[in-house]
């Protein structure tokens, strides 16, 4: 074993003695005093089920640790359940629980200067949190996804939750009955893990691992499926020899490794959300990154992955057809990844990828061969005009109306739309505008998944525009735009719209436009007043005063 990184300043010396004191009390002996000390940031909680498995995996990756002759400190960090508060004034938690989280982990590490960690989580927020962390302390460390849901069924068909949430939608508009909508929501979650498409949990696993920074093939694992554990042991004993070989994440954590991310974003029709996320990764490790690098990827990456919440499968279908690694394989043979980009496991991601086909297995329907993509460019896309200015994020294919025009709906509140929706008061053609949620407005720029969905369920998902300053789940679908920069709260011309305004989006120009004369825009501004904050204390009040826009991905830390 090399020498350790850092936590010999507290463990070895005389004058040190109080502190080794403390360790005894916690199991350290005589001997393992010259050992790493390495931390599992464990995210366990029966909050949610993406993190009900997280315990027995951080258990099994702890005793790895020891095995390979480390000491392994557990702590634990928060996790919110965006599921359970979706729709909810406790939605405006989730994103402020990235910050939370990546704040824990790095003080828990740096406090105890630990000389590595693992991390075990398995929700939306407290992944990229873990990177946000990992990238800023740059002590090596390992991702260990808590895995993929096993979808539902009924009636013959696989659900997920975002099939409840549509549910809601089909009863509100009389298209099924209330026992109908039990059934669904009785048979959608079967046990542990995260959201079962690839929604964003299961869009960050994929892009860690296409990062580099976790296990082949880990990412789209089942929760409950054995080589879920043996993955959680064998990430311990590769971040144990990482330790020893000095490879740290911002060796990993480069340029090339988030084009790969992007790049692997597209390829399987990712979430809306790995766009915020990565821009806040990047600011972490200091690696330059913009909205326009999203734009620049998108041309030349096809959607291979035929995958909910817009397609037929599920994440595990992904996993039996070949998982991430077989995605990869086919954009580097292709010239669309880096191949010399680094992992953890010390080999670039060519030599992971050695052993993989360079085309998917033709028993399969969930990857498609690179001359057969599910479109020909990728599927997110930053919308620019008078209405975003500094962009706005949208999944633009598979959209039946990729260009309307219609008047505004405007609503202040995400619960004000979703009650117009079910009271039945949305029309088609109608563009709904949902402001003030944004970073700052809301604070903590909400995911609109209820009255997208509801608008999918009453049969209005091709019909109706959305636009909002908040955020969309990862199991959103449809002609909406969301991350709209500069939100309501600082003045940002989406506060100027009334109701009956043309509104254009336009997703083949990726063009969002307010269709209102400049000098009328002038007169509106000026009249506009900035609203009084929502919260006044708390951490939602500190995370409004500190976080940064979307379009540089809403971190805290950005400075003056």
């Amino acid at each position: 074993m090399a020498q350790k990184l850092r936590s010999r300043t507290i463990t070895d010396g005389v004058q040190r003695s109080p502190n080794r004191a403390m360790l005894r009390a916690v199991g350290f002996g005589d001997r393992d005093f010259g050992k790493p000390i390495v931390g599992v940031a464990n995210a366990y909680s029966t909050i949610t089920p993406c993190n009900l498995g997280l315990d027995l995996l951080a258990k099994r990756a702890e005793a790895a640790l020891r095995t390979a002759g480390v000491m392994p400190q557990t702590f634990g960090t928060i996790t919110v359940s965006d599921g359970i508060s979706m729709g909810t004034e406790g939605m405006k938690y989730s994103l402020v629980s990235r910050e939370v989280i990546a704040d824990s982990i790095e003080t828990a590490c740096n406090a105890q200067c630990m000389d590595g960690v693992l991390v075990v989580g398995g929700c939306d927020k407290n992944m990229p949190g873990a990177m946000i962390a990992i990238a800023r302390m740059d002590i090596p460390a390992v991702f260990v996804y808590g895995g993929t849901i096993k979808p539902g069924h009924h009636a013959g068909r696989d659900l997920t939750v975002v099939s409840v949430f549509e549910a809601v939608g089909e009863y509100a508009a009389g298209r099924i009955d209330a026992a109908e909508l039990l059934e669904v929501e009785r048979r959608a979650c079967p046990g542990a893990g995260s959201c079962g498409g690839m929604f964003t949990a299961n869009t960050m696993s994929s892009i860690f691992e296409a990062m580099g920074m976790s296990l082949p093939y880990s990412s789209t694992m089942a929760a409950e499926d054995a080589e879920k554990a043996e993955s959680a042991a064998r990430s311990a004993t590769v971040l144990v020899d990482a330790i020893s070989r000095g490879l740290r994440p911002r060796q990993i954590l480069t340029r090339k490794a988030f084009e790969n991310a992007i790049a692997i974003t597209m390829a399987i029709g990712g979430s809306t959300n790995a766009v915020l996320h990565l821009l806040a990764i990047a600011h972490a490790a200091e690696v330059p990154l913009t909205l326009d690098d999203f734009g620049a990827i998108r041309a030349r990456v096809p959607v291979l992955c035929d995958l909910k919440p817009s397609g037929r499968f599920v994440t595990v279908d992904l996993h039996r057809a070949g998982g991430v690694p077989q995605v990869m394989k086919l954009l580097l043979a292709h010239g669309a990844l880096h191949g010399e980009a680094l992992s953890i496991t010390g080999q670039t991601i060519a030599e992971v990828l050695r052993d993989v086909p360079e085309t998917p297995r033709k028993d399969q329907e969930v990857i498609r061969p690179w001359d057969r993509p599910l479109y020909p460019q990728g599927h997110l896309a930053v919308l620019r005009g008078n209405l975003a200015s500094d962009g706005g994020v949208a999944k633009i294919t598979g959209v039946k109306t990729p260009r309307m025009t219609g008047p505004a709906r405007v609503f202040d509140r995400e619960e004000d739309c979703l009650e117009a929706i079910l009271a039945g008061h949305v029309r088609r053609g109608d563009v709904l505008v949902i402001r003030y949620e944004g970073p700052k407005g809301g604070p903590g720029m909400r995911e609109m998944l209820s009255p997208t969905s509801a608008l999918i369920g009453a049969g209005l998902g091709d019909a109706v525009g959305l636009i909002t300053d908040g955020r969309f789940s990862g199991g959103t679908y449809g002609l909406v735009v969301g991350h709209v920069a500069p939100e309501a709260a600082v003045g940002g011309t989406i506060a100027l719209v009334e109701d009956g305004d043309s509104i254009t989006i336009d997703a083949e120009r990726r063009v969002l436009q307010l269709d209102v004369p400049e000098g009328e825009l002038a007169k509106r501004r000026a009249r506009w007043k900035p609203p009084a904050p929502r919260y006044t204390s708390g951490v939602l009040a500190k995370y409004a005063k500190l976080v940064s826009s979307a379009s540089v991905g809403a971190v805290t830390d950005a400075g003056p």
